[in-house]
């Protein structure tokens, strides 16, 4: 065993991954499940037809206090904080001062309570929580929750399995949150998730969360997922992952996220490098993030040149693979302003090889969130 291996993290659920027979690889610095016996194509179809089962324990949890936690987060966040109703969460992004992307995260306003609890990627959490930490000095406090975990159920019968577990749960609709019981145990559960699926997110106490999956995966409609399926997903439903689609070389406006920025923010300008993301939204930026569809069959990978029809480089896929959903590859990228319009022809350069491609609109499956209760 390497010194690298001896020093990753476990989730709550690492023996449940191995008793599942689980293929483990180092991700965020944890020791996490690649995929499982089923096979990465199945376990991506089963998520889309029935549930899959995520652990997402090494995201980073943490409420944020104070006498007024929601105005304190808007000095770091271009997203309406204030403005979020109770019982609902809401997605941002963490900016810089020079207005790029430090991370992005999700807050929520939980019904009664004060405090905001927030939850951001797992690769950067530490640095997440030392920023917000360092920049609310005064205003607020940060109090990181690293023994909780945190899974996500995904898929169509969603809704059907955790209402057997949690009785009432089933009538949230899409970013709503609510505390509730879980097999027996408290938990925070939202309607929400990363697959462009129904789904929940499910925060527990780490002791607590290897008792609701084994609750969950009693249920035959239900499969564990590993991080290949979970990447191949959310491709598909067009979103960003961070340190990939968007990091701290990126802003809003490039990124097309410029809808997470609150409507009064954008009037009133008073987020990180407010001036100059607004001047980029209204004027333009050199480069776009879009959906790319490769003709055939070849998958064009992260890091794959974009060129123009005459050959000249225009950008770059940031991640791309096979989207088992549409039997075809997929990617997104960056590509020059100019090209970013749906259904310009690029080339991919796969191998020394120039492979057709076109720009395209994105998600690539539509995303099937639930927003009315039935």
């Amino acid at each position: 065993m390497t010194g690298s291996e001896e020093t990753l993290r476990k989730t709550p659920l690492h023996a449940l991954h191995l008793e599942l027979g689980a293929k483990m690889v180092p991700f965020a610095g944890y020791d996490m499940p690649v995929q499982y016996p089923t096979g990465v194509l199945k376990e991506h179809l089963h998520t889309r037809e029935k549930a899959g089962l995520f652990d997402v324990s090494h995201m980073g949890q943490a409420f944020l206090g104070g006498d007024n936690p929601a105005k304190a987060l808007e000095r770091v966040t271009p997203a309406d904080v204030q403005g979020l109703k109770e019982g609902m969460q809401r997605y941002g992004l963490l900016l810089n001062d020079r207005g790029t992307i430090i991370d992005d995260f999700m807050f929520t306003h939980l019904a009664g309570e004060k405090d905001l609890y927030l939850v951001v990627n797992g690769a950067t959490k530490e640095g997440d929580f030392a920023y917000m930490a360092d920049k609310l000095k005064g205003l607020a406090t940060l109090m990181p929750k690293p023994d909780r975990a945190l899974l996500a159920l995904q898929g169509p019968a969603a809704g059907r399995v955790l209402e057997k577990l949690s009785p009432g749960i089933d009538s949230l609709t899409f970013m709503h949150v609510r505390r509730a019981t879980v097999a027996g145990c408290p938990a925070i559960v939202s309607r929400s998730g990363y697959t462009g699926e129904d789904g929940f997110e499910i925060s527990l106490e780490g002791k607590d969360v290897e008792k609701v999956a084994r609750a969950l995966l009693a249920d035959p409609d239900v499969l564990p997922i590993g991080l290949a399926a979970r990447d191949s997903l959310r491709l598909e439903a067009g979103l960003c992952l961070y340190g990939h689609d968007i990091d701290e070389t990126i802003d809003p406006a490039e990124a097309n996220l410029v809808w997470s920025i609150g409507k009064r923010r954008k009037m009133d300008k008073d987020f990180p490098a407010a001036e100059k993301i607004m001047d980029r939204v209204f004027n333009g930026t050199e480069k776009k993030r879009v959906g790319i569809l490769p003709v055939g069959r070849a998958p064009a990978r992260e890091g794959t040149e974009i060129t123009d029809k005459a050959g000249r480089v225009i950008g770059k896929i940031t991640s791309g693979g096979f989207g088992p959903s549409l039997n075809a590859p997929v990617a997104m990228g960056y590509v020059e302003s100019a090209f970013a319009h749906d259904g310009t022809e690029v080339d991919l350069m796969v191998r020394g090889k120039a492979n057709p491609a076109r720009i395209a609109p994105m998600p690539f499956v539509p995303n099937r969130y639930k927003r009315t209760t039935a």
